[in-house]
């Protein structure tokens, strides 16, 4: 047995990565193509999936922060990187001396690069953001005179050099109207800068994964698909409909740690919220928790994939253990492994009986869960 897989650990298929990739980079054939590889890849482990896509031929990388661009960089990732969210200022000397581009939406920021890209002799590479009505980062985007205003004053600053332009979209899995409300902006904005200013960008993107799928003509000079290069749909609905065919590429996993057979109603786990019944039972204890990432809303709710079908989660999920129920049938013994998710049970299932997304159970896989890849 290997240390990795003696416990819990999660399998990562890179052929399946490989797979989304390809299918992804069909549906906008013309544009380039931007990994994102923020919040550790969506779990996947950013290193890893960072040296697939630059091995697969993928243009740009995306993070959320200057710490997960630095650790692309100190781990050899020398293909361009997008920083998506905000830079304090005081650190845009390491965003230049790392050669990572950065997104740019207020002056104090653009102001830092401008004057740490001279201190050094070189220009410092930016991405302006425009918001077109996430309401999150970037220059409020609603009347393109005054916005193409901001943006050139921005990029005018020396020691700058404004390769590109994006927005991103609110709700592309699920309003039409209100992304192409978005998209129009956007374009009125990008028509303004050219005719004011004679400025054009050479990358211009707003497509991240629901409008990669949905909404081609939003695709313009660069995709940046997310969720979908991992092989899930945005919208779980949409799974099974005519589309690229994605794979999922992470499954969680872990090993029996225990079989035990309890008389009657026998409580289970933490405030003896459950028991075996009135004949008794036997129950499976596995050692994941919720410090590996299986939420504690599961208690009593979920269940995993142990000895060919689904096995209810009885109790309450502790830190680092679970207890599921057996039927008398059940052949297990300790070693067996057990599946959280994966290719028998579908995270999105999972995500659904929690209240949550599916995003937000692969970005909780815990750092002390191994990934294994194939």
């Amino acid at each position: 047995m290997r240390l990795e897989t003696m416990r819990a650990w999660a399998e990562i298929d890179l052929g399946n990565l490989e797979h989304n990739y390809r299918a992804l980079r069909a549906c906008a054939p013309n544009s380039r193509f931007l990994g994102v590889v923020k919040a550790n890849a969506y779990g996947h482990g950013a290193v890893t999936v960072s040296r697939k896509l630059e091995e697969l031929g993928a243009d740009y990388l995306a993070v959320a922060c200057l710490n997960e661009a630095m650790e692309l960089r100190q781990a050899g990732i020398r293909m361009p990187i997008l920083i998506l969210g905000a830079t304090p200022p005081e650190l845009a000397g390491l965003v230049v001396d790392y050669g990572i581009t950065q997104t740019v939406f207020t002056p104090q920021l653009a102001q830092a690069l401008s004057r740490a890209a001279g201190e050094r002799g070189r220009r410092a590479k930016i991405h302006i953001k425009v918001d077109t009505g996430m309401s999150r980062l970037g220059l409020l985007d609603h009347e393109p005179v005054r916005t193409a205003r901001e943006v050139e004053q921005l990029c005018a600053l020396p020691g700058l050099e404004p390769e590109g332009i994006f927005t991103h979209f609110a709700n592309a899995d699920g309003d039409e109207d209100y992304t192409m409300l978005q998209f129009t902006r956007f374009l009125d904005t990008l028509e303004e800068l050219e005719a004011k200013y004679q400025r054009k960008f050479e990358i211009r993107h707003c497509a991240a994964s629901a409008a990669v799928l949905n909404y081609p003509c939003t695709h313009l000079d660069m995709v940046r698909p997310g969720v979908a290069l991992y092989g899930h749909y945005p919208d779980p609905s949409c799974e099974g409909l005519d589309g690229p065919g994605l794979l999922p590429a992470m499954a969680l996993k872990c090993r029996v740690a225990a079989v035990r057979q309890l008389p009657a109603d026998t409580p289970v786990s933490y405030g003896c919220t459950q028991s075996v019944g009135p004949e008794g039972g036997r129950v499976a204890v596995l050692p994941v928790g919720y410090a590996d990432g299986l939420h504690r809303v599961l208690s009593g709710r979920g269940s995993v994939w142990l000895a060919g079908k689904r096995r209810p989660i009885i109790g309450r999920v502790c830190m680092d253990m679970c207890m599921v129920l057996l039927d008398d049938e059940a052949r297990v013994e300790p070693g067996d492994e057990a599946e959280i998710f994966g290719g028998q049970l579908p995270v999105e299932e999972l995500a659904q009986l929690a209240g949550t997304v599916q995003y937000e159970l692969l970005c909780a896989v815990s750092s002390r869960v191994p990934r294994v890849y194939l």
